[in-house]
């Protein structure tokens, strides 16, 4: 016989994904733009067999969710909270998720002034958008095995955008280099803050 545990994690499993839509739905009613998911703290529900891939496709038990307003929606009761997990929450649901990197891809970005005054801007694959400054760093990682760099932006509450390769060709055009912490860096500006890249004798190589 099944424990209650287990019974729980089933009826998430099986039932979680519409009710969710539906909360997701009429908060952000409510709200009249992003629900206030960092005000609830339901009941964790247990895990949803739900992943979003590095690509920023979001997968329900391995197959794709292909409609975009169904993928848009649940982003919007995404939360990243402070154990390093990712999860959907409603004020009396809580179910965790996987994601591959990060949870958003930005996939458009806009370009207003240049040189120290620059504010770049830019579009999410679920139609967030975060102008890079203070509030919103650029952070870039680069692969110690392969030395691929990849380049993220903060879009709200702990939630990141993967920058998409085109983008990164861009944001790298817009690149100069500035004293940074006693180092000569690589990097961009935007809202007044420049943001490392890499150490410019490492550019030259």
């Amino acid at each position: 016989m099944a424990s209650s545990t287990e019974k729980k994690a089933e009826e998430t499993q099986a039932h979680n994904p519409a009710g969710l839509l539906s909360a997701a739905e009429a908060e952000g009613m409510k709200a009249r733009g992003l629900p206030p998911v960092h005000l609830w703290n339901p009941d964790f529900c247990g895990d949803l067999d739900m992943r979003i891939a590095r690509d920023g496709t979001w997968f329900y038990m391995g197959t794709p969710i292909g409609r975009e307003r169904l993928v848009r929606l649940f982003s919007t009761i995404l939360r990243h909270d402070e154990d390093g997990k990712y999860y959907l929450v409603t004020p009396v649901e809580k179910v965790g998720i996987r994601v591959d990197d990060a949870p958003f891809v930005g996939v458009a970005m806009s370009v207003e002034g240049s040189g120290r005054e620059q504010v770049l801007s830019f579009t999410t694959n679920v139609g967030d958008l975060t102008v890079a400054g203070k509030e919103h760093p650029i952070r870039f990682v680069v692969n110690a095995a392969t030395g691929e760099p990849a380049p993220y932006v903060h879009v709200r509450a702990r939630l990141e955008a993967l920058i998409n390769r085109a983008v990164f060709y861009d944001l790298v055009e817009l690149g100069v280099e500035e004293e940074h912490e006693g180092r000569r860096w690589f990097g961009v500006w935007s809202g007044g803050v420049f943001f490392p890249f890499r150490p410019a004798e490492e550019m030259a190589v």
